[in-house]
């Protein structure tokens, strides 16, 4: 093609049917900024397009069609390089890919076994002084991936004794809470010490991956509810098992929640 062919103009629905979109898609994405008409009649407001611009109209369909947001499109559009445009892109299609792979596992068990039922035991426990750590979790799916950041935030040396707390409601926004057991004067840079208290717990124990411990909320939580009991929050995670010297399927989890006192 010729300069003077790719500066031709043709109308909105050749220019369409020459970039595989609809006039709707062409429409939408001019509104958007991505992609503007070369020229718009002021008498008809009809929309005429260059053959030039069929480059950047397929390249927008063919994001599309991978599922690449708009907004990092425009940015590739705008000259950005691809590898920071399309690598954020790419982080979050493979947090999705392993949220999705977690579901899978969840919904496996419980075709499996059916829905929980936990054996559930009403324990007293302590108050405790710990060191905490927390930050806001982008849902529930993204609970584990702030989990393990509270974690490293952690000395090493206080981590044989984590407690996860998180809320019995859970929005779109869940703050998480790592705590570490620590005796009196024990403090550490960038941690706050606080008391957990004690009282009755309502406890079920979790055996198996992280991952799959809602199913043992769910029947610590449902058991709860049958009997009359208010769970006050925090869901606490009592992570009694190493995962660096356990395998996935035998750690070993309290979960806990505390109950009004009688």
């Amino acid at each position: 093609m010729d300069d003077e062919d790719s500066g031709a103009l043709m109308p909105i629905g050749r220019f369409a049917r020459l970039c595989r979109l609809s006039v709707k898609q062409l429409r939408h994405y001019a509104d958007l900024g991505l992609l503007e008409p070369a020229h718009v009649d002021p008498l008809t407001g009809y929309r005429y397009y260059r053959a030039g611009q069929a480059r950047d109209a397929l390249s927008i369909g063919l994001l599309r069609s991978l599922d690449v947001p708009l907004a990092a499109i425009g940015d590739l559009l705008a000259g950005a390089e691809p590898a920071d445009a399309l690598g954020r892109v790419r982080d979050a299609m493979e947090a999705e890919l392993t949220r999705r792979r977690r579901a899978l596992a969840t919904l496996e068990h419980l075709l499996a076994g059916g829905l929980p039922t936990v054996p559930v035991s009403v324990v007293h426990e302590p108050a405790r002084r710990v060191l905490v750590t927390g930050d806001l979790a982008d849902g529930p799916g993204d609970i584990g991936r702030v989990t393990s950041l509270c974690v490293t935030r952690l000395p090493v040396e206080l981590r044989a004794s984590m407690i996860g707390l998180f809320p019995i409601e859970l929005g779109d926004r869940v703050p998480v809470t790592v705590a570490a057991v620590a005796g009196p004067g024990v403090e550490r840079p960038g941690l706050t010490a606080r008391v957990l208290p004690g009282g009755p717990f309502a406890r079920a124990v979790h055996t198996g991956p992280y991952d799959q411990t809602p199913l043992t909320a769910h029947g610590l939580l449902a058991w709860c509810a049958e009997r009359g009991h208010h769970p006050r929050g925090p869901l606490r995670e009592v992570y009694v098992s190493d995962p660096a010297l356990t395998p996935p399927d035998e750690l070993i989890t309290y979960l806990m929640v505390p109950l009004d006192e009688t």
